[in-house]
């Protein structure tokens, strides 16, 4: 979601909500144009999990980063990332460490979700984010149609007006280039850029979609748009 000028810290929405596709906005409301926003902030969570699908109820945030790309150069020019202790099932299962490197020891002593959104909020206001336009930039729509509404739903907690709105880049990449991405490697190989450090780590998974960022809008002219909301 942009914000232009305005300090929105006290908006927020109830957890209650549901997705809705970008297809029901008139594109002529839109008027999309490269450079929309003054920064990109890209976002891929990781959360606790089990070989089976399903059996971690509700799954919960492990890992929260986001890197602050700005639109001139699409170089990035700032960092949060934190890892959270989960309270529901407390202990990470083997399949999740082996899938997101995060082991017991990295989440043990750290702070629940709630005090990392405060210090995030924090973050944003040190980033003098909320003078500026900013989209929040996912691969997919997951992290923030899926896992942050049911965790939140689950505490009674509210979501933050900032994470209503946001980017799935994969739309922007299959605009942009024609092909539409299966995953996250399949944008690196047909953009031809080597992937860094290892899948499933949220804050590499982060570098290297910023990488893809800077690649759709340095040499595709990529119209940077809001493709997914939230909404009551």
């Amino acid at each position: 979601m942009h914000m232009a000028g305005k300090r929105l810290c006290h908006l927020f929405i109830p957890a209650r909500t549901h997705l809705r596709s970008k297809s029901s906005f008139s594109r002529t409301n839109d008027s999309p144009r490269r450079h929309h926003f003054d920064r990109l902030l890209v976002l891929d969570f990781e959360a606790t999990c089990d070989s089976k699908r399903g059996t971690i109820r509700p799954q919960e945030i492990i890992e929260f980063p986001v890197l602050n790309v700005e639109t001139n150069s699409f170089e990035i020019v700032g960092t949060f990332h934190r890892y959270v202790k989960p309270e529901v099932h407390p202990t990470l299962t083997p399949f999740c460490t082996s899938l997101t490197g995060i082991i017991q020891d990295m989440v043990e002593d750290e702070a629940p979700l709630k005090t990392v959104m405060e210090d995030f909020h924090k973050w944003l206001l040190s980033q003098d984010l909320f003078n500026k336009e900013f989209a929040f930039v996912t691969c997919g729509d997951w992290d923030l149609k899926e896992l942050l509404p049911r965790q939140f739903l689950h505490t009674g907690q509210v979501i933050p007006a900032y994470f209503k709105s946001w980017i799935n880049i994969k739309m922007i990449f299959a605009e942009s280039t024609g092909v539409y991405p299966r995953n996250l490697p399949h944008m690196l190989s047909h953009a031809n850029l080597v992937q860094s450090g290892r899948l499933h780590s949220g804050i590499d998974d982060c570098r290297n979609i910023a990488a893809v960022v800077r690649f759709l809008g340095l040499q595709k002219n990529s119209q940077w748009r809001l493709t997914s909301f939230l909404e009551d």
